[in-house]
């Protein structure tokens, strides 16, 4: 049996912002730098797995983000059924990237045992580290432990032949990104280790961390497990969408990973 994977990132919100929010200490070329909100379907030949669940219309509203597709439409758009999935990895437990708790009921969820700490315990004190957090994702994730449907990871771990997890830290305290075996090589699916291109091509942090040196440290330990730097998936750039063709003619926002990209930058 194969264990090369199809990955698909399914964009499903978007949010408005300057660069100058992206980088620390700013950005001196301050113009419109938005964010995308993914998740991404990584499809075997046995078994789909699903990377970070997103957020619901009501979390969107809380908290200013525009929901464009719900993440099940997006998943029935490519003919997955989101009862189907069997496992859902938690890159980490930002609101963004753990919601929708009531849509995966049959799932295991794979989570690294540093970010339940970091989500549970004394760091949640600290009002600007707890605010990228949603205390109702959290407790989902508490009741999904006592009903045995957790995987803990310590650092590295293989889910399966071909797809593994990798702790990285830095944008939080257990940020886990996916080791992926594709058509084209090993994609890295870096989540929330890097938001866009420019961070880790530039060395330049994004703002909310946990640990700097973790977070510049990551961009390198990323270099390592990707096949190349093309390889190296970011969180919430838009250009990931213009950079890889759609996973079917015509439709919008969601598009092929483990398809060689049109270009590497599609601005040029």
């Amino acid at each position: 049996m194969s264990d090369e994977y199809e990955i698909h990132a399914i964009r499903y919100g978007h949010f408005d912002r300057n660069a100058a929010a992206n980088f620390i200490g700013g950005d001196e070329h301050d113009g419109p730098m938005p964010l995308d909100y993914f998740v991404w379907a990584i499809v075997g030949a046995e078994r789909t797995f699903l990377l970070d669940t997103g957020f619901d219309a009501a979390t969107g509203r809380k908290r200013n983000r525009a929901l464009l597709r719900p993440v099940d439409q997006g998943l029935q758009a490519i003919g997955i059924d989101p009862q189907s999935i069997t496992d859902v990895i938690i890159s980490h437990m930002h609101f963004d990237h753990a919601g929708n708790s009531d849509m995966f009921g049959h799932a295991r969820y794979h989570v690294q045992d540093s970010e339940m700490a970091f989500c549970t315990g004394r760091c949640m004190c600290h009002p600007f580290l707890r605010h990228a957090f949603d205390v109702e994702d959290v407790t989902a994730l508490v009741r999904r432990v006592f009903d045995g449907r957790v995987n803990f990871h310590d650092g590295d771990s293989e889910i399966a032949p071909g797809l593994s997890v990798h702790r990285v830290g830095g944008h939080t305290g257990g940020l886990q990104v996916t080791r992926v075996k594709t058509r084209r090589g090993w994609v890295v699916l870096g989540s929330d280790a890097a938001h866009f291109y420019a961070n880790f091509e530039q060395a330049r942090p994004f703002p909310i961390v946990q640990n700097v040196v973790e977070m510049l440290e990551g961009y390198d330990r990323m270099r390592a497990l990707a096949s190349s730097p093309a390889h190296i998936i970011p969180g919430h750039d838009p250009l990931v969408l213009r950079r890889y063709p759609a996973s079917q003619p015509g439709l919008d926002g969601i598009v092929r990973l483990d398809a060689e990209p049109l270009m590497r930058d599609a601005s040029i």
